[in-house]
């Protein structure tokens, strides 16, 4: 199965919601990021794709990472996503749709379970925003 590599941020809000987008032409939501351009480091993608699509001005020291995780893609049937994951805590008033996004969502564990999410977000990023106890 080819992989696809992309750089993914978990944002949460001070109220514990987490940021979700969806582009234009699909349906599932999940957690903003994107693909490297050539040469661009997990964390630099990141930064990068959070200001096209979001317009938020991050810094690397504003990104911890979470590790790498592998799930089925969303939107290219017969691939993997390799995602390197990043947190990120902000003010939810500062984000704004752009570039090839269609929809943002702040979500709460109640509203993810109506949601048609990724698989990445489902299986591993989610919960590293809500532990178990929290939801």
């Amino acid at each position: 199965m080819p992989d696809i590599h992309v750089s993914a941020a978990v944002i949460v809000d001070a109220e514990g919601r987490v940021l979700v987008v969806r582009k234009h032409g699909t349906t599932r939501f999940m957690q903003p990021g994107g693909k490297p351009e050539p040469g661009e480091s997990p964390v630099e993608t990141l930064i990068r794709e959070l200001h096209e699509e979001l317009g938020l001005e991050l810094t690397d020291a504003d990104l911890q990472p979470l590790g790498r995780f592998v799930s089925a893609a969303a939107n290219e049937p017969g691939h993997r996503v390799v995602a390197d994951a990043f947190s990120a805590s902000i003010d939810p008033d500062g984000v704004r749709v752009q570039a090839e996004l269609a929809e943002l969502r702040w979500i709460t564990p109640e509203d993810a379970a109506a949601l048609p999410l990724a698989p990445l977000s489902v299986e591993h990023l989610l919960p590293l925003a809500w532990p178990a106890g929290a939801r």
